[in-house]
């Protein structure tokens, strides 16, 4: 049987299955759970930026990664929301090929940046003389920046690929363009982009997973030897949220890019790639406020100087004397 290569232009979203009522239902919950991304990640970013005590390596750290947040689960949210009321279920070729893009460039970055943060918290407690040196602006904004780069040269190879693929159909049976449905729909020989795409995947996401957790190791063989529970408290409080994130996060992409596809189905694939790419993101800033005293310290400060009745009638007195 011979293959008829097609110039597809478009390709139609399948998204989550469901009657109408149910896409109803589905549109309700990913609008929260977007909504609640975005205003979660902006407070978070606001509170870093207003409180002086936060401003610190870790908290400018915990910045980006608010930043990457929004960016990221704006790359697929909007359109499944679309996608749930029937309103746009295609997608244009090149657009198919931008959201792959910003998603990879986006998932990389954030696998980069969570490494950083553990780096950061292992020269904080394991080297605490000379953390502010190790660590200082001028290191900061490297090591952030190139996480940022780094992300954003790693889907190019791919991408490049991907582009030149013919495909004999356009039904994509998941709610963003994400490469293994696409490449299910492929006339080519995909042989070469799939195995570049798993190197990939493991380098970037066990490397860094690695690496974080190497960080960890040294943590915890610092934590041991202090004498002082208290202190092995504290020191252990400012990892925790991280802990938390890096679990969530890398539990998902394990599963998704690096065990091999036969062995989930695709409707499994798309929850396990909203969990990652819908919920991880909207559950981090409330992970970071509930699990980080600091942070908590600071929004209940910034809270009591905004509602505190002398403030409100120093500015109901000042508001009443201007003409």
């Amino acid at each position: 049987m011979t293959l008829k290569y097609t110039g597809v232009s478009k390709f139609i979203l399948a998204g989550f299955t469901g009657n109408k009522n149910v896409q109803v239902l589905y549109f309700i919950i990913f609008l929260l759970i977007y909504l609640l991304t975005l205003l979660g990640n902006i407070i978070l970013l606001f509170i870093l930026k207003a409180a002086s005590s936060l401003h610190t390596p870790m908290y400018f750290f915990l910045s980006n990664l608010a930043v990457l947040e929004i960016g990221y689960t704006s790359v697929t949210l909007p359109k499944l929301l679309a996608i749930s009321l029937g309103t746009a279920t295609t997608i244009s070729r090149p657009a198919c090929l931008v959201q792959t893009y910003f998603f990879f460039f986006l998932g990389s970055t954030e696998c980069f940046l969570l490494a950083v943060m553990a780096y950061d918290r292992y020269l904080a407690i394991c080297n605490p003389l000379r953390y502010s040196t190790l660590m200082c602006n001028r290191v900061c904004v490297s090591l952030s920046l190139g996480s940022w780069i780094t992300g954003l040269l790693n889907p190019c190879p791919p991408i490049i690929m991907f582009s030149r693929l013919h495909f004999c159909g356009n039904i994509i049976n998941h709610f963003f363009c994400d490469i293994p449905p696409l490449l299910s729909l492929s006339c080519s020989n995909t042989y070469i982009l799939s195995t570049a795409i798993f190197i990939s995947s493991f380098v970037i996401v066990l490397g860094t997973f690695l690496l974080t957790m190497l960080s960890y190791a040294c943590i915890l063989s610092t934590l041991l030897r202090m004498s002082s529970a208290a202190g092995r408290q504290k020191a252990f409080s400012t990892c925790s949220a991280h802990l938390t994130v890096v679990f969530l996060l890398y539990g998902t992409l394990i599963f998704m890019y690096v065990i091999p596809a036969a062995q989930r189905s695709m409707e499994m694939n798309k929850v396990v790639s909203f969990i990652y790419s819908g919920v991880t993101p909207m559950l981090n800033p409330i992970v970071y406020s509930l699990r980080n005293e600091d942070v908590r310290k600071a929004l209940k400060k910034m809270m009591l100087r905004k509602f505190n009745p002398a403030v409100l009638r120093n500015k109901a007195g000042r508001m009443l004397k201007d003409p």
